[in-house]
C-alpha cells in the first residue's frame, strides 16, 4: 500500500483504523483490494501477527506485512507472497504502527497469525 504526501508515511490515527491493501505481496493472506482494520494499540506485536509498518530506509511507503522477528528495535517483516520481495529483504527493519485484527471486506474475517 503506497502512502500519500510528500516525505512521510499518513498517520494512523484512533486506536482502531480501516487500511485498504494495494498490491499482491501477503497472498493469499490478504489480496488486493481487501480493506482491513488496523488495532493502533492493545497487546504488543508477536512474531506471526499481520503488521502495518513503514521502513526506515522508506518513511514514505506504509505496507501490510507479517512480523518475522524484533530486530534493532524494530520489526524484520515479509509478505506472504514469496514471489513478491517488497519487504525486510529488500528494505531492511520496519516501525509497527499497527496490528491488523480483522478483514471486513469483501470477505469479513479475522486475520489470524501464522507460525513463522
Amino acid at each position: 500500500m503506497r502512502a500519500t504526501g510528500d516525505s512521510a508515511a499518513p498517520e494512523l490515527r484512533g486506536p482502531l483504523v480501516t487500511v485498504l491493501v494495494t498490491g499482491p505481496s501477503m497472498v493469499p493472506t490478504l489480496r488486493h483490494g481487501d480493506s482491513v482494520l488496523v488495532r493502533t494499540g492493545g497487546r504488543a506485536v508477536r512474531a506471526g501477527d499481520v503488521v502495518i509498518a513503514v521502513f526506515r530506509s522508506r518513511p514514505d511507503l506504509l505496507v501490510v506485512k507479517r512480523a518475522v522477528r524484533p530486530q534493532d528495535g524494530g520489526w524484520w517483516v515479509r509478505g506472504d507472497n514469496d514471489l513478491i520481495t517488497d519487504d525486510s529483504r529488500a528494505y531492511g527493519v520496519a516501525d509497527v504502527r499497527g496490528r491488523v485484527v480483522a478483514r471486513y471486506w469483501p470477505r469479513p474475517g479475522r486475520v489470524r497469525p501464522r507460525s513463522i
